[in-house]
């Protein structure tokens, strides 16, 4: 007995129920050596779906070694279903057995799912490697009942990383999900929630605005007040160190920094401006 479930791809396959099947079945070979020699169309698509037939069970059961992540099983199946079709494409049967082939592949496809789609808070690559990482090592300090919650220190020691990396993991470990800005921080009538906490304006703020502002201002100066300035409050160079740099007097780099000053301002705050002078 069989039933038909669409893919995210249009196609239609059949699942055959998981005792009738069995991924070791010699049928296989055969079908990957005529899915090789045939070109896009009808039969094509039959052969394929016949490969994904034989093969769904084993492509389920590598999702279910992912059900305690956070995800519905329902979805963790469709992602393996997706990953065991891009390897039913991309499989040269002269290259060896096809299971080889497709439990990186399948098992890839649903870490990718992980990595892409799952993360409430964009991470980069090499912190999720790390939350991984300390993730298993705290399950493995902690296996024994009655075993305390491991220290940085022990896990570094355990996982053969920094105290600081161990430290990155543990704070991508809380990113993995996220908090409802309405959720309630306190209990009782008078609890507050946690966007109440948020809502002081940030005083940095102000320069954030103040320095796109005057970004096509400074754009706008010649060359050498554009050091001058960069010099002075970028590289905090005194008055006298710059006029030394430049060949020029204390006093002339003075005049060029006010002047400079004076003229991001006002184009800044819309007023005119002499730019000849």
């Amino acid at each position: 007995m069989t039933a038909c479930r669409p893919y995210d791809n249009g196609t239609r396959i059949s699942e055959p129920a998981p005792q009738s099947l069995h991924e070791d079945r010699p049928e296989s070979t055969i079908l990957f050596v005529r899915l090789a020699d045939l070109q896009d169309g009808p039969e094509r698509d039959h052969v394929r779906n016949e490969l994904v037939a034989l093969w769904l069970p084993m492509a389920h059961r590598l999702a279910g070694r992912f059900h305690d992540r956070g995800e519905a099983m329902e979805d963790l199946r469709q992602v393996a279903a997706l990953g065991l079709l891009k390897a039913i494409d991309r499989f040269d049967p002269d290259r060896g057995a096809f299971e080889s082939y497709a439990i990186p592949t399948i098992t890839g496809e649903i870490k990718r799912h992980f990595r892409d789609r799952m993360w409430a808070v964009r991470v980069p690559r090499r912190v999720q490697d790390l939350r991984n990482k300390v993730r298993v090592a705290r399950r493995e300090l902690t296996e024994r009942p009655g075993s305390p919650e491991p220290s940085t220190a022990e896990i570094a020691a355990h996982t053969g990383l920094s105290e600081d990396e161990v430290s990155a993991g543990l704070e991508a470990l809380e990113s993995f999900s996220t908090l409802s800005l309405d959720a309630e921080l306190t209990a009782g009538d008078d609890g507050y929630s946690l966007g109440d906490t948020l809502s002081i304006t940030d005083s940095s703020f102000d320069t954030v605005v103040d320095r796109e502002a005057v970004k096509k201002a400074l754009r706008r100066l010649p060359e050498r007040e554009r050091t001058v300035l960069y010099l002075r409050f970028f590289e905090d160079m005194t008055q006298n160190r710059i006029g030394e740099k430049l060949g020029i007097s204390q006093m002339h780099v003075s005049r060029l920094i006010t002047r400079s000053c004076q003229r991001v301002r006002k184009e800044a705050l819309g007023q005119p401006v002499n730019h000849a002078a």
